[in-house]
């Protein structure tokens, strides 16, 4: 990068972290340090939510995906609305009556302290190593601009955001998130109009859409059913309706941004807006993507996106780095001839035009293959690099087309959105291992200033165990899939404990801890055997519980449980 590029890095990264600081000194208590004080006005709730659905994945992995798979991902949000206002009604109201802590702290008052505790551990494992692949996603960008070992990058990513975040609290991380989410729709915006500027003369949006639209990247609806396809209208309205409903309505990192409201009204206002604003956010940024697609369709692409993976199979393969080169310049020149005879003929609706589309596809086609047996040859060559090239293909548009000081403030933007979301991550640990798990066991009662310490280096330990997780994610492809197969496994049955406690009232805690336990070993046993998509371990898990918690009262007497 260039000298102005890492000014304007530099200088948006550290007056983020000074502002975190800034805006969070002064902290005396719990209630300031994990729910600032239960002062947040809706729109500050809105911005936490989505900047922390919205981590440096989304921005990062999106547009990837789109590239390679087209923009079907999006169905993944259409149950989100609904689940919306179910949590609404039924969630927000009960968590505010109780001025609750964590989520899991009903669970107690309605079952028992075990049943609380197994669903705190569930969030904790689930939500701390999605935390670490969210860690890695930045770490690739420093990797790749300074050519420096991945793991050295992933301690200074973690590391760097756990200052104003140890420092702090949920007040510094609901302030920053919402400069952060500014700034980050705001460059975002700009990229996909860049990326229009930057086609070839006379080559506009409505051109770039048609090409998108031609090889099958503007897919957005699928209506076919399939029990194995990841993203389809029918995965998407039911299992991704589950999926939110339980990562809203009983993930922490959601639950602790809107129990910081000022009240029931700012907290529903913050959530329903979210249910409103996210599809066409998401649907904006996988368009970027179908547009990066027209961009190479049009352009040189390269051979694969992460340079530094085939570099080192150009190192130790020359010979075969030398065959692969000559076939992708040859296929990537007739794929540039032909989208471009496309554009030219588009409007005369010929049978020259229906030839050139067919020829157009299979040459999509053959590209496709080729990229396959670079990859292949890559992983097999022993470097320690992703599995695919899925989350390079925005940041080699970045790093190789944008003017400078763009490209500076790209990656800044980056890193903020990762911020923003592993920092009510770790918030949102911390008070869930804190006050589930510690302050559950401990007799002892605690003042504000000891309890405050605890809570500090409740969040610094799950900073360094995030860091160690980002060690091991080199291995898991498209980032933002990742991250949602990982919360599939495990939202499940936590929805499910919910669900019972909100709905099933002759149930009790002995019911439903061993349900719960039965219900995440059906989740795993069904994603093991590769049974269905992901989506639909959600709905397995919370159904699961139900079930097997209905039919525990066959063996056991209900006993009377509070309301």
């Amino acid at each position: 990068m260039s000298t102005i590029d890492w000014t304007v890095l530099i200088f948006t990264l550290v007056a983020v972290v000074v502002y975190g600081v800034f805006i969070g000194r002064g902290q005396k208590s719990n209630e300031s340090y994990l729910k600032a004080d239960n002062k947040m006005p809706w729109y500050i709730v809105l911005i936490g939510i989505m900047a922390t659905q919205a981590s440096a994945i989304t921005f990062l992995s999106a547009p990837g995906q789109a590239y390679t798979d087209g923009m079907r991902f999006v169905q993944y949000y259409f149950g989100l609305p609904l689940a919306m206002i179910v949590i609404c009604i039924t969630f927000i109201p009960i968590f505010q009556r109780l001025n609750v802590y964590t989520a899991y702290e009903y669970l107690e008052n309605r079952f028992d302290k075990k049943t609380r505790v197994l669903t705190s551990l569930l969030f904790l494992f689930s939500r701390g190593l999605s935390t670490g692949i969210s860690i890695y996603a930045p770490s690739i960008i420093l990797s790749s601009v300074l050519n420096w070992n991945i793991y050295l990058t992933n301690v200074l990513t973690g590391g760097i955001l756990l200052i104003y975040t140890y420092v702090g609290g949920a007040k510094a991380i609901a302030h920053t998130q919402k400069l952060q989410f500014l700034i980050i729709l705001g460059t975002m915006a700009f990229a996909g109009y860049l990326i229009i500027e930057n086609m070839p003369n006379g080559i506009g949006f409505n051109d770039a859409l048609y090409l998108a639209g031609k090889s099958g990247k503007l897919n957005v609806i699928t209506t076919e059913f399939d029990w194995k396809d990841k993203y389809n209208i029918w995965s998407g309205l039911i299992g991704g309706f589950f999926l939110a409903l339980s990562y809203f309505g009983t993930d922490q990192s959601q639950v602790g941004r809107y129990i910081t409201a000022k009240d029931n009204t700012n907290a529903k206002m913050g959530l329903l807006l979210n249910g409103l604003v996210k599809i066409p956010m998401q649907f904006a940024i996988l368009l970027i993507g179908a547009l990066l697609f027209a961009f190479f369709s049009l352009k040189p692409a390269p051979i694969y996106f992460n340079e530094r993976s085939y570099q080192n199979l150009k190192e130790k393969q020359p010979e075969q780095a030398a065959v692969f080169e000559k076939e992708h310049q040859d296929l990537q020149a007739k794929f540039n001839s032909e989208s471009k005879e496309i554009l030219k003929l588009k409007e005369t609706q010929s049978p020259e035009l229906k030839k050139t589309i067919e020829d157009f596809k299979n040459t999509q086609t053959k590209v496709k293959a080729l990229h396959g047996r670079v990859e292949e040859a890559i992983n097999k060559s022993n470097f320690n690099a992703e599995k695919t090239d899925t989350n390079y293909i925005f940041l080699y548009f970045v790093k190789n087309t944008l003017p400078v000081g763009m490209i500076g403030l790209l990656f800044a933007v980056i890193f903020l959105a990762s911020w923003g979301s592993i920092s009510a991550a770790l918030n949102s640990l911390a008070a869930c291992s804190l006050k589930d798990v510690h302050l559950l066991f401990k007799k002892e009662i605690l003042d504000d200033k000891t309890e405050l310490k605890y809570s500090r280096l409740h969040t610094l330990a799950w900073g360094i165990f995030s860091i160690g997780v980002a060690m091991f994610a080199t291995q898991m492809g498209s980032l933002i899939e990742a991250v949602n197969v990982l919360g599939s496994l495990f939202y499940g049955p936590i929805l499910g404990i919910f669900l019972v406690a909100f709905y099933f009232k002759k149930i009790n805690g002995k019911n439903v801890f061993m349900a719960a336990i039965l219900s995440e070993i059906a989740v795993i046993a069904v994603y093991q055997f590769d049974i269905v998509s992901f989506l639909w371990l959600n709905v397995i898990g919370a159904a699961a519980v139900i079930i097997f918690s209905a039919i525990g009262l066959l063996f056991y007497k209900p006993k009377a449980v509070n309301s």
